[in-house]
């Protein structure tokens, strides 16, 4: 009796690892430098070591992923991104819930200590988020008509408009904490950096998926079989983002 064994080859990662430890210093390490043993220094150093290792892991996973050496992913990225997005979708909802909960149970608003919300610069953020999604719907109908300059463009255009969000992001939370408003200022001061704070990790996420998209482009792999499927999927996954943030520019600076 003949046996027929078929040689089974294990795919090991090591990005998940690096990308977990990322997040430790990202976000529980630096927090609680800052927040409880009170050494600035020291979550500052965590920052910096936390984000590189945080966007060089989304990068490095998703070439990986790109490129599909072993063919697991067969283009299952533009299914699979719905069923994510939904997962993000209720987590973002239970940050709105809590805050409509804490804003509607307050007998004035904004509370006390809370200073003059800037609404200019929400304006400016809004007009380069929804400008990046028109950009990355355009790089992705100039690489199904083949046109692998223009997508290239493209492309470039929406990571310098999502690095320039998270920029604007960053000037404003500086700009806040300057004149006192922090996360333990009053309940709004604590919703406000907790939902823009995670809206704003996700737009890192896809600036990594960009960037990953990018070398990829650069390197020739336009015509491999999950590209394309997997530039859809950053779309669609780009596209949650920019709806998210119309939620959160509405509801947390303007009502």
């Amino acid at each position: 009796m003949n046996h027929t064994r078929e040689h089974v080859e294990w795919h090991t990662s090591y990005w998940p690892m690096i990308l977990s430890v990322g997040i430790l210093f990202l976000l529980p390490l630096s927090f609680a430098f800052y927040f409880v043993y009170k050494m600035s220094l020291m979550a500052i150093v965590s920052l910096g070591i936390g984000a590189p290792l945080t966007i060089l892991a989304i990068t490095g996973w998703v070439k990986e992923g790109l490129e599909d050496a072993h063919h697991y992913s067969e283009g299952h990225s533009v299914w699979g991104m719905p069923v994510f997005i939904v997962a993000e979708a209720t987590l973002f909802m239970a940050f709105f819930a809590a805050y409509w909960a804490l804003r509607l149970s307050q007998p004035g608003w904004p509370p006390p200590g809370t200073p003059e919300m800037p609404l200019v610069i929400p304006v400016i953020m809004t007009i380069i988020l929804v400008s990046s999604s028109l950009t990355i719907h355009l790089a992705e109908k100039e690489l199904k008509e083949g046109r692998g300059e223009n997508f290239l463009r493209w492309l470039g255009v929406t990571l310098v408009l999502g690095v320039l969000f998270l920029g604007f992001t960053g000037f404003e939370w500086t700009k806040l904490w300057h004149e006192g408003f922090t996360t333990s200022t009053n309940v709004y001061s604590t919703a406000f950096y907790s939902i823009t704070g995670f809206h704003a990790s996700h737009v890192l996420v896809g600036v990594g998926i960009f960037i990953a998209i990018l070398f990829a482009t650069l390197a020739g792999k336009t015509e491999t079989r999950p590209f394309r499927p997997f530039v859809t999927a950053a779309s669609i996954y780009w596209h949650f983002v920019d709806v998210v943030w119309i939620f959160v520019v509405s509801q947390i600076y303007f009502w």
